[in-house]
């Protein structure tokens, strides 16, 4: 197969004691995810997004949360091995779309600093990395602020 295209998906809760990280930037804000790493949903949705594509299984089983090496680790890292993963099975990213599901803070100014954080672990260009952001209209555990969710989809080529 040349192409392969993956599905990630991922949502955390949302507390007042944690810092909030998206799209590997932190953002102020008065709630940050609750989660054993450093809880970066987006990253999270692409990680899984890019597992997929090579079905090999989702984040959990390749960084799973009863592991104490991955205690509050940097989602980018765990980005890195996942794209190190693409390279090494032969596979390049052509282009990656997510969404974040938030009803605040409002992220369309920490948008493109997503963008450029995301194409430069990946090693493409930020044109091949779309992030948009949206709310729930104020409906379900996203609208009342409990918690955010992620979508991505990934599309990769062979490169050999």
């Amino acid at each position: 197969m040349n192409f392969r295209i993956g599905h990630g998906y991922d949502v955390h809760a949302l507390t007042e004691s944690e810092s909030l990280w998206l799209g590997g930037i932190k953002i102020e804000h008065e709630k940050g995810t609750v989660a054993h790493s450093d809880g970066d949903v987006l990253i999270h949705a692409i990680c899984d997004a890019m597992l997929g594509a090579l079905a090999l299984g989702d984040i959990g089983k390749h960084f799973p949360d009863t592991d104490n090496d991955y205690k509050n680790i940097d989602s980018k890292i765990l980005l890195k091995k996942c794209n190190r993963l693409i390279n090494e099975n032969g596979y390049q990213v052509v282009n990656l779309d997510s969404t974040i599901c938030a009803q605040r803070p409002k992220l369309r100014n920490h948008i493109d600093s997503m963008r450029k954080v995301i194409a430069e672990i990946m090693g493409i260009g930020i044109e091949q990395v779309s992030v948009k952001a949206t709310t729930s209209e104020k409906l379900g555990f996203v609208g009342r602020e409990e918690g955010m969710e992620a979508h991505a989809i990934i599309l990769i080529e062979k490169t050999a």
